[in-house]
């Protein structure tokens, strides 16, 4: 732009913006001749010149205001030359030589003189138009010049049906304000006194702007000061005219009636621009909103379901044994409630996440935009391998509880039996010590050391009988360290004081026989029936202990067959209990016996057998309680064996209704693979047809739902396997899962299918072909093809392809490098080399129309020209425009335009 600082210190102006358009080149020639035929000796007519200098005066300020400055008077202001050549830049969009510095005439003369040549060099011919009378304030030239700047600039591109520049803009007037009643325009002078037509023309583009019903003809000056201040506040058209001078004049001067309405042109045909560039805008910025709006929602739901992941893993992976089976269940029921309230929910937002994806990229491909690429750790790829970690580390959760609580119901029954065991040994044990270090055979007699003799033989006998008891109970002390119980530490206790004191009875009892066979040689007489008593009846109450200990141990069982094998072996001992019955009668014969001759030889006898502790009564009483035990046992088997058969019951309810599942999960999988290669009929029938395949799977769920009650059943009765199903019901749920995921994933691809083909324009014909084309070489019929099967596919649609151009076709249906093709991808390529869509350049072309032809656009345009939402949009993503003709406030629309499209900066 000229530098009027330099030239005169006293213009203010502002940085300059493109014109209402600078016009191209070209001979003016006959039209100019012409139009110096229009009135050219009435110029000075007092009337006229009035409206003109009105007039041309608000015109010429409506573009100096571009520039930062104005004039009060249209042949003073004009006579240096510098607001003349501001001007002409302002309304040509081009730069004009540098005026001279100087104020003397002849520096005003020669910048006039530049601003005429630069008229000049547009093809006007300046007829008598001198630099002199434009210095001098010839009212009559200068008025004369500002019309030919107008004819030139403003009135010289307007042509209708290629018509002359006014006779144009007469038909472009007549055509806006034909439907208008007592609206005729037929010239530019008379044709406008009564105000309607300039109503009309406002009305006709901003109806909101007008109430033309009302207007009267009969009133013209209110008509006319209407149409002059709407025009003024609303389309930014400065009032040119006065109403009373066009009223009062019989015959209105025609150039500035044209010079006013040639505003109207332009305004409304700029509006029109904006109005086709703002809209093209919206669309655009609408898929943008769309699309991150799509986006944020991947984004957010992919964070969710990943922090929901890295949270379960931990829990999944923790396997450190609790110590009591209460807690385990407790867990294993969390488990339970883990896989059916808190992960199917969690399927099926994974499923979704993938639609979502997939329908993200299907409109990012469609209007034209670069692939989504979420943040870093989002992709599905990353979701799928984290899905894969959580389900390994769900794999053998519950297999690892059922297992746990297994082992601590068995360390639980060898505790129980330990507990059991050792109390009775602790018992037997009680007093021997004392027993075994009594010195009563010193003074003992004979027949009492004979007594004694027989007596530690006794003990001798009874405590080997002990010693099977003492290891048993070691053994299982060291099964339950084995087993890593969580009191071992009281039990090793127990146990070592147990073998402890059973060492000390082993030596105590060596020690004894030592000092009572010193003195056996001196004892000679023995009575040989209560030995034989003693050392019958010890082996015999061992016996019935052990059977009695037997008769109260716990059983733990899982099937039926071990719980008869228990029956079958209660049975045998049932068996063996007349022969002990004799033996009892025999042992206590022997008792008889001693008595009988002891009474017949008048023998008196000390007291109780002296060789055992083992009495009659105490072998009754034993007798009696064991014969007590065994209907207990009976009934404590039976319970069992009833338990088992529910359990066998339950088993075999699970497995038919498994049975039944398991296949039918099976072959809906098969089928749906058959629907989503055969895909007959349109995409709407087939869409329609998969939707009822899925209300049909759906439907189907109460089945499931009544194995997972069965399941559950089966978990709380712990049973912990199934031979009559292959069946399990982790099998299942990972099957109806899949089937759902399929079903989706299914209706999703016909769906894009559906965005595709109505967003490109493809027929039912063009569709159906490339699905049996697709079908023809998807050899495999897995849904996609490899690059040498993709190869043929486009070779018989008749592509010629080098090696260049099937790599680039290649990296178009396999953005991520898979080595596969699906039928979406290849169907985007069908369609996308031949469709029209969007470019970056038409967006920017859009801006420019609404930046009024500038390099930039400011917030404010945007605002006036978009809907608010949409407006902000812009202002926020738009970098500030950096170029030579910035303004404060200016941004760059044309990297924003390419940002759009994933284009670098045009």
């Amino acid at each position: 732009m000229v530098d009027y600082h330099a030239a005169n210190q006293s213009y203010q102006y502002g940085p300059s913006s493109a014109g209402n358009g600078a016009g191209g080149g070209g001979s003016m020639g006959d039209y100019m001749a012409q139009e110096d035929d229009w009135d050219r000796d009435l110029l000075l007519d007092p009337a006229w010149e009035k409206q003109q200098r009105k007039t041309f005066t608000a015109w010429c300020n409506s573009h100096l205001r571009k520039a930062g400055t104005q004039i009060e008077n249209i042949d003073e202001d004009f006579r240096d030359g510098l607001k003349l050549m501001l001007l002409l830049e302002v309304i040509s969009g081009e730069r004009l030589p540098k005026p001279e510095r100087g104020k003397m005439r002849v520096h005003k003369i020669n910048n006039v003189n530049k601003a005429l040549d630069f008229i000049a060099s547009k093809g006007v011919k300046l007829v008598s138009i001198g630099a002199e009378e434009i210095v001098d304030g010839n009212a009559k030239m200068t008025l004369g010049m500002i019309w030919t700047i107008i004819l030139r600039f403003a009135i010289q591109d307007i042509s209708v049906e290629e018509t002359s520049a006014k006779e144009g803009l007469l038909l472009w007037c007549q055509r806006k304000t034909a439907p208008y009643k007592n609206v005729n325009v037929q010239n530019f002078h008379i044709s406008w006194k009564d105000g309607l037509a300039f109503n009309a023309l406002i009305h006709r583009h901003r109806p909101e702007l007008i109430e033309y019903d009302k207007l009267r003809k009969d009133d013209p000056v209110t008509n006319l000061n209407n149409a002059f201040e709407v025009a003024e506040k609303y389309l930014d058209i400065p009032k040119m005219l006065d109403a009373e001078d066009i009223v009062n004049t019989a015959r209105p001067d025609e150039k500035a009636i044209m010079t006013y309405v040639s505003s109207f042109y332009h305004a409304f045909s700029g509006a029109q621009k904006a109005e086709t560039a703002a809209n093209r805008i919206c669309k655009v910025l609408a898929v943008n909103q769309e699309n991150e709006h799509l986006m944020e929602d991947y984004e957010k739901l992919a964070s969710d379901l990943l922090e929901w992941i890295r949270r379960t893993i931990p829990w999944l992976e923790d396997r450190v044994p609790q110590k009591t089976i209460q807690e385990m269940q407790q867990k294993l029921e969390d488990f339970r409630d883990y896989r059916r309230v808190h992960k199917p929910p969690k399927v099926q937002e994974k499923c979704q996440l993938e639609i979502n994806f997939n329908t993200l990229q299907t409109k990012l491909r469609l209007s034209n935009r670069p692939a989504f690429m979420p943040s870093e750790g989002k992709m599905v790829s990353d979701i799928n391998n984290g899905w894969q970690h959580l389900e390994q580390a769900e794999k053998g959760y519950e297999e690892w509880l059922l297992n746990e609580i297994r082992r601590l119901e068995r360390l639980d029954h060898l505790a129980e039996k330990f507990r059991q065991k050792a109390s009775i040994h602790e018992a037997w044990t009680d007093g021997k010590e004392a027993m075994l270090k009594h010195r009563d055979y010193e003074t003992a007699t004979l027949s009492d050391i004979k007594a004694l003799i027989r007596k530690h033989e006794a003990f001798e006998s009874d405590l080997a009988a002990h010693q099977d008891r003492v290891e048993q109970i070691a053994a299982i002390a060291q099964e339950l360290n084995e087993l890593d119980y969580y009191d071992s530490h009281n039990v090793n206790t127990r146990c070592q004081k147990i073998c402890d004191q059973w060492d000390a009875l082993g030596s105590l009892t060596h020690s004894r026989r030592e000092a009572l066979e010193k003195t056996e040689k001196q004892l000679e007489a023995i009575d040989q029936l209560h030995l034989e008593y003693a050392k019958r009846a010890a082996p015999f109450n061992n016996w019935m202990e052990s059977a009695m200990e037997d008769l109260q141990d716990m059983f733990i069982v899982h099937t039926i067959e071990e719980i008869e094998g228990l029956i079958s072996a209660h049975d045998q001992f049932k068996s063996t209990l007349p022969d002990a019955d004799r033996e009892r009668e025999a042992i206590l014969a022997i008792h008889k016996e001693a008595q009988r001759i002891a009474e017949s030889n008048h023998i008196k006898l000390s007291g109780s057998n002296p060789y055992t502790t083992v009495t009659p009564q105490i072998i009754n009483s034993k007798w009696e309680k064991v014969q007590q035990l065994v209907p207990k046992r009976d009934h404590a088997l039976l319970e069992e064996q009833s338990k088992q058969q529910s359990n066998e019951h339950l088993r075999r309810q699970f497995a038919s209704q498994a049975n039944v599942v398991g296949p039918w999960i099976q072959t809906k999988m098969e089928e749906i693979g058959r629907i989503s290669i055969e895909m007959n009929g349109t995409l709407e029938d087939q869409l329609s047809h998969l939707k009822q395949y899925e209300r049909s799977i759906v439907d189907y769920k109460p089945n499931l739902d009544l194995l997972e009650q069965q399941h559950q059943l089966i978990q709380e009765a712990l049973i912990f396997d199934n031979k009559h199903t292959n069946y399990t019901m982790e099998h299942i749920r990972v099957g109806w899962e899949q089937l759902l995921t399929t079903i989706a994933r299914t209706i999703n691809e016909v769906e894009n299918q559906i965005l595709t083909r109505d967003a490109k324009g493809i027929s039912q014909e063009q569709m159906q072909e490339f699905r049996a084309s697709f079908n023809h070489f998807d050899k495999k019929q897995t849904g996609s093809m490899d690059s040498d099967d993709f190869r043929a596919l486009l070779i018989s649609t008749g592509y010629s392809l080098g090696e260049a151009e099937f790599n680039r076709i290649m990296s178009l249906v396999d953005p991520n490098h898979s080595g596969l093709v699906t039928f979406q991808a290849f169907i985007d390529f069908m369609s996308r080399e031949t469709t029209d869509t969007d470019t970056a350049d038409q967006v920017i072309a859009s801006f420019k129309v609404l930046a009024g032809d500038k390099n930039f656009i400011t917030a404010e345009e945007l605002r006036r020209e978009l809907p608010p939402d949409q407006a902000e949009y812009c202002i926020a993503r738009m970098a500030p425009y950096q170029g030579p003709d910035a303004v404060p406030g200016a941004l760059d629309y044309k990297s924003f335009s390419t940002a759009l499209y994933g284009e670098s900066d045009l």
